[in-house]
């Protein structure tokens, strides 16, 4: 069995880490991954994806990572489930980043060393 995602994004905001209740370290962050084909109109769609990270590789996200930079992420999906009522349960899937790769820095850092 396999469950491995693999995304090529840029990062949308700034990210910060959370310390929990129980002083672990987490991190949420979004990739706009754009898609590898056009739509009806010939122009390419993007998806923003919520990446969580924790522990050590939140704080290197948090530490080296800006708004803009490229990055490819290696993660698994993780799902949960809460219950809302006594007769409905809401499913939920969540990206958990396992390893990230530094593919580019970010636009405005590009655009700075171009002039």
């Amino acid at each position: 069995m396999l469950n491995q995602l693999v995304l090529i994004g840029r990062i949308t905001h700034e990210p910060e880490a959370v310390i929990l209740e129980d002083g672990k370290k987490v991190l949420r962050f979004q990739l706009a991954v754009q898609r590898g084909f056009k739509n009806y109109d010939g122009e390419y769609d993007t998806d923003f994806i919520q990446v969580t990270a924790w522990e050590g590789l939140a704080t290197i996200v948090e530490s080296f990572v800006k708004k803009g930079v490229m990055l490819a992420v290696k993660a698994r999906i993780q799902t949960w489930q809460y219950q809302v009522t006594d007769d409905k349960k809401i499913s939920m899937l969540e990206v958990i980043a396992e390893k990230i790769t530094y593919l580019s820095t970010s636009k405005a850092k590009l655009e700075e060393e171009i002039k």
